[in-house]
């Protein structure tokens, strides 16, 4: 009995070579063997999409960044309010009320965990 291929996906850096190459005209059989990988998967990549490369994704000025929700975990940790918090970074009280409720309340508030959530949800 032949060991089963453990599924596994492909990098970022992978992704980005099979959509240079797709625009460059190769075939799913030659993108598949310049990565290693099976056609299937690559085809299955490029299907995702319609076979248009997707746009890079990037965040409104209006969203909290990473450094903000960093900031907001330091302030909760440091006892201060929410509008202390909201002033230092020259946002509303409720946006930064709305984050810290939103991602586990003030006990369990983490800015990575809440970014990395945002981000996902944001899809």
């Amino acid at each position: 009995m032949m060991a089963q291929k453990g599924k596994r996906g492909l990098s970022p850096a992978e992704k980005s070579e099979v959509w240079k190459r797709w625009r460059s005209g190769e075939s799913l059989s030659s993108i598949g063997r310049a990565i290693n990988n099976d056609p299937g998967l690559v085809f299955g990549i490029l299907r995702l999409q319609g076979g248009i490369t997707a746009a890079v994704r990037q965040r409104s000025s209006y969203h909290l960044s990473l450094q903000e929700r960093e900031e907001i975990s330091r302030g909760i940790a440091a006892g201060f309010t929410m509008r202390n918090i909201a002033n230092q970074l020259d946002r509303s009280a409720s946006t930064i009320c709305r984050e810290i409720n939103r991602h586990g309340g003030i006990a369990h508030y983490r800015a990575t965990e809440a970014d990395a959530r945002t981000w996902d949800l944001a899809k």
